[in-house]
């Protein structure tokens, strides 16, 4: 073998261990699906007492994606059934021009259950999106009430990642 082939190669290996050290020290790691708590789960009754309608919908669609994504089946006839309760839902000023709200930021808060074939029930209790999820509003009502129904579903969509990485991982 030419010396450059030899170094590639001796490369390679400190290379790839480099890579999964970084990977490993930001919070990443590879489950395999046997790792998994669960294999199937029903997605019962979520209930919304906020004046917002069909969150419940979005809530619902976010978390049937999101364990499909885990690899976990949504099954009618489950064993473990997950239901929760929308509580909150607002959209708070976070800046102004000229005495008018320009950027919003939505905040969703949720209650779930999760209860098992024994009827042993998990509560995960004031579930929010981890991150802001902001809008910009303008003088266009249109283009406002698009905006505010992508922040929405940004929110709903990181309750559901926060709720079935609470599930799987521990």
């Amino acid at each position: 073998m030419k010396k450059s082939t030899t170094k590639k190669l001796c490369c390679f290996p400190m290379l790839m261990l480099i890579s999964l050290f970084f990977l490993n020290s930001c919070g990443y790691s590879v489950h395999r699906y046997s790792a998994l708590p669960f294999k199937e789960v029903k997605v019962g009754l979520i209930e919304n007492k906020t004046l917002e309608p069909k969150l419940q919908d979005k809530l619902n669609k976010a978390l049937t994606e999101e364990f499909l994504k885990q690899g976990i089946m949504i099954e009618p006839d489950a064993d473990l059934k997950l239901t929760g309760v929308i509580h909150k839902f607002s959209l708070d000023g976070l800046s102004e021009k000229k005495g008018v709200v320009i950027e919003y930021k939505a905040i969703i808060n949720a209650d779930f259950m999760l209860t098992d074939e024994k009827g042993e029930t998990r509560h995960f209790k004031n579930i929010s999106s981890p991150f802001i999820v902001s809008m910009t509003g303008s003088s266009d009502f249109g283009s406002l009430i698009a905006n505010k129904d992508l922040a929405e579903t940004k929110a709903i969509q990181d309750i559901a990642m926060e709720l079935v990485g609470a599930l799987i991982y521990k």
